[in-house]
């Protein structure tokens, strides 16, 4: 028997991104350094003007973010997103409003609770985390799936800002999206996906099930059942009912799924029941939320909405987070990955509808009594890194979970000391990246470096997976220093080059990368004035989920290699 009441901390390491500070005993010309990152979002979506205290943008947290999940306590939110390979795993948010939100740290931000390995691919890893609070025992909940790690587990904490326990595994809750329900007799049920009893009936047939769960022994008891197979409408053979979360309202109990798949097929479907064992019945109005019956050429395109997540706010309002993705072509294709979205609930028939059918997600929302932050997350902000800090802010992330030391933040510097360890391997590289957050950006940096081989590079990494990026920096190409832009799309290609004749050892190059849509344009300045353009109307399609595959969105960063 376990207590999951106490939570553990491990205080000696607070915080994911001060668990790489490297020895520092390497010569400064082995060493890449890094004077500041830049980041500018310049979507025409968000150029239209809003009232923020009356107003908000959907996404209400852009780049990848999927999977959204969200609790309260009090006057107080609090948000996950899945994380899939990268680490610190699950980026956690506060916010008074649902609408502005400050990134807190993540759930699981030390090696003991999350250790990634090169077995698990970028889009293995965590898995639609769900956050719940009970306030039976004043104790937050956050339970999830690592794929090809430890499989189902949830972690406690008493204050989400002070960290969570060591994870408690669910072995008998069996493949993915579990979901706590704290019912108000005291008793807990999780819920998740899993496979058809007997098997399925038709291909991508999926069901939910359901575990009581024994919040004194933190274990599940009795016998699991299977509580819905198939979907809203089994006579049309829907596929993958995944992604459940139980609510108890007004007597009744609310099972609400997504439903489709993630493309742009998905949906979101809703059923009802007297007892959380069921039997449930689907809504009428079902499906409760899509964009796939949508024209494809439609203004302002919001596609593949589905995995939604309901909260009543204290007046008693219903709302609902949800991924969805902005495509920037007619084919559905996009770089910035699955994105938190946030729209009204109404009710009808007594079933919650989050968007009637035929009505498009809307990219300007109304909302009384918005709370203004200071840390943007959508529309078209600037963000600045001068290093100035002893440490990096929650914005950042690594490659799996680091096994090495390799970077420090010291006098307004990124210092990174180059692994032996490519971004093309399925290892944890030296970078630490950033999510890109709008198709139309610019990202910029200032490195000094001194390539001394092929095998050295120094500069910005843009990251969809081990296969599918663009490399931009410096390396030594024909016995030459070089600037050079590689492109990755299964082979790596040298899409440019320049080499860097009569310059000195180690003088720092800015290296900047203007994104717009499915191309891209690479610069360098020499002076720290002029840009000249190594490469223009790059193609940056192979940044796009559509060619890259998987569950994650467009990256970019920091990068430092002496494998090349």
């Amino acid at each position: 028997m376990h207590s999951v009441i106490k939570t553990v901390f491990i205080p000696t390491i607070a915080a994911a991104l001060l668990l790489c500070q490297p020895v520092w005993g390497q010569k400064q010309t082995e060493v890449a350094q890094f004077d500041y990152f830049k980041y500018e979002g310049k979507d025409e979506r968000f150029k239209t003007g809003i009232d923020h205290k009356k107003q908000y943008y959907n996404p209400i947290v852009a780049g990848y973010y999927p999977d959204p999940s969200v609790c309260r306590k009090g006057d107080t939110y609090y948000l996950v997103n899945s994380s899939f390979g990268f680490f610190p795993g699950v980026p956690i948010f506060k916010s008074k409003d649902l609408v502005n939100w400050k990134q807190i740290g993540h759930v699981l931000d030390r090696p003991s609770q999350l250790s990634l390995n090169e077995k698990q691919g970028i889009s293995s890893g965590i898995f639609a985390p769900a956050i719940s609070y009970n306030p039976t025992n004043d104790t937050f909940y956050m339970i999830t799936t690592d794929i090809g790690g430890i499989g189902n587990f949830y972690v406690t904490s008493k204050d989400p800002e002070k960290g969570w326990s060591e994870p408690v595994l669910l072995p008998e809750v069996r493949n993915i999206d579990p979901s706590f329900l704290f019912d108000d007799d005291g008793k807990a049920y999780i819920v998740h996906n899993d496979e058809p009893e007997n098997g399925p009936d038709w291909n991508q047939q999926r069901s939910i099930r359901i575990h009581e769960f024994d919040v004194a022994t933190g274990k599940t008891i009795g016998k699991s059942k299977e509580i819905l197979r198939g979907g809203a409408r089994p006579e049309d053979r829907p596929i993958w009912i995944e992604g459940p979360h139980l609510y108890k309202i007004n007597g009744y109990y609310y099972l609400m799924c997504a439903e489709g798949g993630t493309d742009s097929g998905h949906s979101e479907v809703v059923f009802r029941s007297k007892s959380p064992w069921g039997p449930y019945v689907a809504a009428k109005t079902n499906p409760i939320l899509t964009q796939r019956d949508l024209a494809p050429n439609r203004e302002n395109i919001v596609a593949c909405t589905g995995h939604a997540d309901l909260i009543q706010t204290p007046k008693g309002d219903w709302w609902a987070v949800f991924l969805g993705t902005r495509p920037y072509t007619n084919n559905f294709v996009f770089n910035t990955g699955r994105e938190t979205f946030l729209l009204p609930v109404t009710w009808e028939n007594d079933f919650p509808v989050i968007l009637k059918k035929g009505e498009p997600v809307p990219t300007i929302v109304s909302k009384k009594d918005l709370k203004p932050g200071t840390q943007p997350l959508t529309g078209n902000f600037t963000y600045n890194e001068n290093f100035e800090k002893d440490k990096l802010d929650h914005s950042w992330i690594f490659i799996r979970t680091p096994k090495q030391d390799f970077y420090k933040v010291n006098n307004g510097k990124l210092a990174i000391t180059p692994l032996a360890i490519s971004t093309e391997e399925t290892q944890s590289p030296s970078a630490i990246l950033r999510r890109q957050q709008h198709t139309n950006f610019s990202a910029e940096t200032q490195v000094e470096y001194t390539a001394k081989s092929e095998n050295d590079f120094a500069g910005l990494v843009l990251f969809q997976n081990e296969k599918y990026q663009f490399l931009f920096g410096k390396t030594i190409i024909d016995g030459k220093e070089s600037i050079v832009l590689y492109r990755i799309e299964g082979k790596k290609e040298v899409l440019a080059s320049k080499p860097l004749d009569g310059i000195k050892p180690n003088t720092p190059v800015k290296l900047k990368v203007e994104g717009k849509g499915g191309a891209g344009d690479f610069l360098y300045s020499l002076d720290g004035k002029t840009w000249q353009t190594l490469a223009g109307g790059a193609d940056m399609t192979n940044l796009s989920t559509q060619k890259a595959q998987g569950f994650v969105g467009t990256c970019i960063g920091l990068y430092a290699t002496k494998k090349n």
